[in-house]
């Protein structure tokens, strides 16, 4: 059952990764870059300061380093753990695939790009649903775009994407709470490291 799996999950790799054409490679290497979302995280820190004022910008920022990084290092360990090797990796589809992406590394399950998108834009979308009632559905948007940017550029598999869009979501809604909480400590009064 797991060697069928893996055999639609290459299939489906195979025709998402076709669709691309080399007039919109360039705009797709600009989206998966990690730079392309500094405007986006600029903008919506100014909201989250806006909102939550200098403490709860600082709560917020805190928690997001720690989500971000959790992601991270949490995908590392998928990869070097399951090894499952990138598509760019495997000698059978590099004849059949378009290869973008300026390298490609060794292990691809999951993608730590998706999930960390996914967790910023479960995590923030929350944060801010208050005040912006549609914000959620457009970070949604764009951390699908990320993912999908993966495996328009040849370095993931589909399945590799949506492992980490849905660890990535779990993990912005747990990050979620702990702002709460935090949020909430904060507004009392009450030093967290008592409780």
């Amino acid at each position: 059952m797991l060697d069928q799996l893996l055999n639609y999950d290459t299939q489906l790799f195979l025709f998402l990764n076709n669709l691309g054409s080399e007039p919109w490679d360039g705009l797709w290497l600009f989206i998966t870059h990690k730079f392309s979302s500094i405007p986006i995280y600029a903008f919506l820190l100014y909201l989250i300061y806006r909102n939550y004022g200098l403490k709860g910008t600082l709560v917020v920022v805190v928690c997001v380093a720690l989500m971000i990084t959790a992601t991270d290092q949490i995908a590392s360990l998928f990869k070097y753990g399951i090894r499952r090797p990138r598509p760019c990796q495997v000698d059978e589809l590099k004849e059949q695939m378009r290869f973008v992406a300026g390298g490609c590394g060794r292990f691809g399950y999951f993608s730590a790009h998706a999930a960390s998108s996914m967790a910023a834009a479960v995590f923030l979308g929350l944060s801010l649903q208050k005040w912006y009632k549609y914000l959620p559905f457009i970070l949604l948007f764009w951390a699908v775009i990320t993912g999908y940017s993966r495996i328009y550029l040849g370095v993931h598999y589909p399945l590799d994407v949506i492992s980490g869009m849905i660890f990535g979501g779990f993990t912005g809604w747990l990050f979620y709470l702990l702002q709460k909480w935090g949020q909430r400590k904060f507004s009392t009064g009450i030093n967290p490291s008592r409780i």
